[in-house]
């Protein structure tokens, strides 16, 4: 009878004995249940803080430079960091300064002289006006000496042709005075014009000069210096940087697996040390660049104060977000299975092998679209040690 009892104890252990062509001890196993939860894409990558913004300052003019700071002082915003002596451009600036002053003297004298002209020409008017009264006041006085007869016709004609000719004059002075009013005006116009013009050039050279002392844009540390003291400068030539320590960005190079799945806006999460801050994707580079995809991500709650040009920081970019789905826990056996492949346990000792569907990844999860169900516990270690057994007896 115990015979009998233990027999039919040991009948279910060698039943899978007999189906199990492999066994694996269960403390060599990874094991994880498939839950129903959020699943969050995303990708972690290593990237090193750089400066958001970093201007160059460069000469503005051929000359001697001299460096009023060095590399890793704090500046501020408009102070003076350099100087350029550029005696070729100051030398141009006081030539166009006295051809200015020459230019505004000759313009007062020619208003001076245009005054003094049209006067003359008013006077000449004023003179011919006078003649015309004369005249009229003669022809008058023949009229009358003719309505009596006491004068020759000759006389009276003559009297007439004065008339005649006092008004031709008048009005010819007149005409003449105004028409030039009209070219006095004309040229001194020209002259203003032409002082504007030098005046404009003057104001030009006078930015250029004030722009021989260079000033940081930003608040922030100076970078390189890019020049010695005292060395000879070409226009455009580099000077100096200006880093600004309040304003920073990671610099993070993703997979090329994962470049058609970035876009800009989105989230992303930055680890320094225990503490983790918000960013969001800011810009991506259009190429790649040995299988990497350049990318900026900028920080948008708050910023650490503890950060250094080159820092490396790790980065968890949130590609995408499903809520509700099948995830079950990443492990080896998605790379020894291919990702099609997993071992269910079935309750009895035994893990099943199932072909299974996945969707999306995310650094912790995966998302399963089928071949498993809510509650099913898989074995997420490397299944090569299974050899592709269709069964395997699971051993405590």
């Amino acid at each position: 009878m115990v015979i009998l009892v233990l027999v039919w104890v040991m009948i279910p252990a060698i039943n899978r004995w007999a189906i199990a062509t492999v066994t694996v001890p269960l403390d060599r196993l990874r094991i994880a249940t498939v839950t129903r939860a959020d699943l969050v894409r995303d990708v972690s990558v290593q990237g090193r803080v750089v400066a958001a913004v970093s201007p160059t300052l460069y000469a503005p003019a051929p000359g001697t430079i001299t460096l009023l700071v060095e590399a890793g002082s704090v500046v501020g915003k408009d102070q003076v960091v350099a100087r350029v002596d550029s005696p070729e451009l100051m030398n141009r600036l006081q030539q166009a300064l006295s051809a200015r002053d020459q230019l505004a003297v000759r313009l007062q004298r020619q208003r001076i002289e245009s005054r003094q002209q049209a006067l003359e020409k008013r006077k000449s008017a004023d003179l011919a006006n006078v003649a015309l009264v004369a005249a009229n006041r003669e022809k008058r006085r023949a009229d009358q000496a003719n309505a009596v007869a006491v004068i020759s016709v000759i006389d009276f004609e003559k009297a007439q042709d004065d008339l005649r000719n006092a008004e031709l004059a008048h009005a010819h002075a007149v005409a003449d005075a105004d028409l030039f009013d009209e070219r006095l005006a004309f040229e001194l116009q020209a002259s203003e014009l032409e002082l504007q013009g030098q005046q404009l050039l003057v104001d030009e050279l006078q930015r250029l000069v004030g722009e021989l002392s260079l000033k940081s844009p930003v608040n922030g540390v100076v970078g390189d210096l890019l020049v010695d003291q005292k060395a000879a400068v070409a226009r455009d030539m580099p000077v100096m940087a200006v880093v600004d320590l309040t304003r920073f960005e990671i610099d993070a190079q993703v997979p090329e697996s994962y470049a058609d799945d970035l876009g800009i806006g989105m989230l992303a999460e930055i680890l320094i040390g225990t503490d983790r801050y918000a960013g969001q994707l800011v810009a991506i580079s259009p190429e790649i660049v040995s299988s990497q995809v350049g990318s900026r991500i900028r920080f948008t709650d708050r910023m650490p104060t503890n950060l250094r040009q080159n820092q490396r920081l790790t980065t968890r970019i949130l590609i995408e977000e499903k809520p509700g789905v099948l995830t079950l826990q990443r492990g080896q056996f998605l790379e020894s299975g291919g990702g099609r492949v997993a071992y269910v346990l079935d309750g009895n000792g035994l893990a099943i092998r199932k072909s299974i569907v996945i969707g999306a990844r995310s650094l912790g999860e995966i998302e399963v679209l089928g071949g498993l169900v809510e509650g099913d516990r898989v074995i997420i270690s490397s299944i090569e040690q299974f050899r592709s057994a269709e069964s395997v007896l699971i051993t405590d």
